[in-house]
């Protein structure tokens, strides 16, 4: 439960520098606290995109994935990102990602912060 916490908490505030540093990447709430709930049920849902429909893809894209070296993970996180946009949308949380290419940059900047988050976070195990 710990390490779950954990990885929302690291999934948010990567989340949260993806909407500081890239103008299409929105997230709108009428005060601090409410955006930063916003934030973390947004982390919620990226969470179980990844953890239940981003294997799948991967898996259907595998012969992209070694034909570029590993690069199409980007596309894959950018997927992830937009589709966390759209359920976003529909449980009407103010999150919103404007673009294939920004969710690509999204993605990259979303995957070195919480990557450097979970090194710094302590670890539920």
């Amino acid at each position: 439960m710990k390490n779950f916490v954990v990885k929302t908490i690291a999934n948010a505030g990567a989340l949260a520098v993806a909407v500081w540093l890239i103008d299409n990447i929105t997230l709108t709430g009428d005060s601090t606290g409410k955006q930063v709930a916003t934030l973390l049920l947004v982390a919620l849902i990226f969470g179980l995109v990844n953890v239940v429909v981003k294997p799948l893809v991967k898996l259907l894209s595998l012969p992209l994935l070694i034909l570029t070296l590993g690069l199409f993970t980007l596309v894959v996180n950018a997927l992830m990102l937009l589709l966390t946009s759209w359920l976003a949308d529909k449980v009407d949380l103010s999150f919103h990602v404007e673009g294939f290419w920004t969710a690509v940059l999204g993605g990259l900047i979303i995957s070195i912060v919480s990557w450097a988050l979970n090194v710094v976070l302590p670890d539920g195990d």
